[in-house]
């Protein structure tokens, strides 16, 4: 049966990339789909920018409307364009930026909620992808893609997301650096999954509504398998292998699978390691910790101070002085 889809991109000084996002996607919704683009106070002029692009789109102007955070939530107008325009009025962080486009869609009624990275590609078979899969079992509340790496279009970064070990707080993405095999089966991948990567990650009205919206307090990364946990035995994750996404990864923070991360971002990364496992795995507390000490020792034989002090002022001092904005 048809559903409404809203399509949420969550942008921070990256409106090149959004564009480029929006170039593929556009063309493959349906009219009743709406795309909000979700700005977390870029000081690049990015919604001037995604304006201009809009109304001089080569392909023909698309349409739009822009509002403020505190008009989006209320979802907007009936009328409203298939494009939208938001001003979050502050860097919200990923979890944040995402909530106000998810607010917009549950006020609008939508029945399908995509959360894609604005630093992503499409092809014209993912959204309706994603929609079949979710509709073949009421029990999917996340659903995920089969992601390509960008600059190296054929390997995978990950299908659908990860697998999660408690023990260290360490995922693992589900067939990552491989070429894709069509062949796979989707149950051997979703056996796998105990979080969907966030780069690409569809839900349903039903889900929100239940478990309720994405925790904010990471700012940046763990919002993922935090949102998966606290629906476990509701709700089953699943994958849609059709649904291709080509992903530039971690083009505003500077995050890699395949790169040590920045600084900043890898502050994030072990701050909210110990935040989330503190809240819904403390049991794993002590092998966490035990595991973070050990790649601290990691960053000093190889000389990386930066690395090692980051590390340092996570194990010591997380609950204290939690770094917030980027």
């Amino acid at each position: 049966m048809p559903s409404r889809l809203a399509v949420v991109l969550v942008n921070w000084n990256g409106w090149r990339d959004t564009i480029e996002c929006l170039e593929s996607l556009l063309p493959t919704l349906p009219d009743d789909a709406r795309v909000l683009v979700c700005d977390n106070a870029s000081s690049d002029d990015s919604l001037r920018h995604l304006a201009d692009w809009a109304k001089q789109r080569a392909a023909g102007p698309a349409a739009f409307a822009r509002y403020d955070r505190a008009h989006a939530e209320r979802g907007g107008q009936a009328q409203d364009p298939q494009l939208v325009l938001i001003d979050t009025g502050g860097n919200l962080g990923f979890a944040g930026g995402n909530n106000v486009g998810i607010r917009y869609a549950l006020a609008a009624g939508f029945d399908y909620i995509w959360l894609l990275n604005n630093d992503t590609v499409v092809d014209e078979h993912t959204a309706s992808a994603l929609i079949e899969r979710m509709q073949a079992d009421p029990r999917i509340g996340m659903c995920g893609s089969t992601m390509y790496y960008y600059d190296t279009p054929k390997i995978v970064q990950c299908l659908a997301g990860s697998s999660f070990d408690f023990d260290t707080a360490v995922g693992t993405p589900v067939g990552y650096g491989k070429p894709y095999d069509p062949a796979t089966p989707i149950e051997a991948v979703e056996g796998r999954l105990d979080h969907i990567a966030g780069a690409s990650m569809m839900v349903s009205k039903a889900f929100v509504e239940q478990i309720g919206l994405m925790e904010e307090a990471y700012f940046l990364y763990f919002e993922e398998i935090d949102w998966a946990v606290r629906a476990k035995g509701r709700f089953t994750l699943a994958w849609a292998p059709r649904s291709f996404v080509w992903h530039k990864e971690g083009g505003s923070i500077g995050s890699s699978h395949r790169t040590r991360p920045s600084d900043r971002s890898l502050r994030h990364i072990l701050v909210n390691r110990l935040r989330f496992t503190h809240k819904l795995a403390p049991q794993h507390e002590r092998t966490v910790r035990r595991r973070m000490t050990w790649e601290t020792l990691v960053y000093l034989k190889r000389g990386d101070w930066h690395a090692a002090q980051i590390y340092a002022f996570a194990l010591t001092g997380w609950r204290f002085l939690l770094p917030r904005g980027l």
